[in-house]
């Protein structure tokens, strides 16, 4: 049997007991879950909804992480650590522009966000820039390459 076609059995049977868990709290009902919540008590449907789900995110992480690196092992490591370098580099380099000035920003619940946490939102959104410029401009370059080369 193939890790295809194990993987396909262990996402059904997923999917199975979440369409059960799912119609158990439906039979709940909200308001029989309020008042377990506002009493203190659990309730069993929600917390067994809740393992399946943390058994589902915990397989599909491991699931995810087994193919990635299977996929770099069998390609080209090479052009993968350089692709996983440039963007090491494109995030150095947001974190380096970025800003940790707080004046005039929101607080966050009441409380002031530290110069850290600014810089590290900056460099965040700054890298989410210069990503979106390089694939707006591989597009831009690949639709002109093959308009050329007709």
């Amino acid at each position: 049997m193939g890790l295809h076609k194990i993987i396909k059995i262990i996402g059904l049977l997923l999917c199975v007991a979440s369409v059960i868990f799912f119609v158990m709290i439906l039979n709940t009902g909200d308001l029989n879950i309020q008042e377990s919540l506002a009493s203190g008590t659990d309730v069993a449907s929600v917390n067994w909804a809740l393992y399946a789900s943390y058994i589902m995110l915990g397989l599909i992480v491991l699931f995810v992480l087994f193919f990635v690196f299977k996929g770099i092992f069998a390609g080209n490591v090479k052009k993968t650590l350089m692709s996983i370098g440039g963007f090491l580099l494109i995030a150095v380099i947001a974190y380096v522009l970025a800003s940790d000035v707080v004046e005039g920003l929101p607080l966050n619940d009441g409380v002031a966000i530290t110069p850290s946490a600014s810089k590290w939102v900056g460099a965040g959104l700054i890298t989410f820039y210069i990503l979106g410029i390089v694939a707006i401009g591989a597009m831009v370059f690949s639709g002109i390459k093959k308009l050329t080369t007709r």
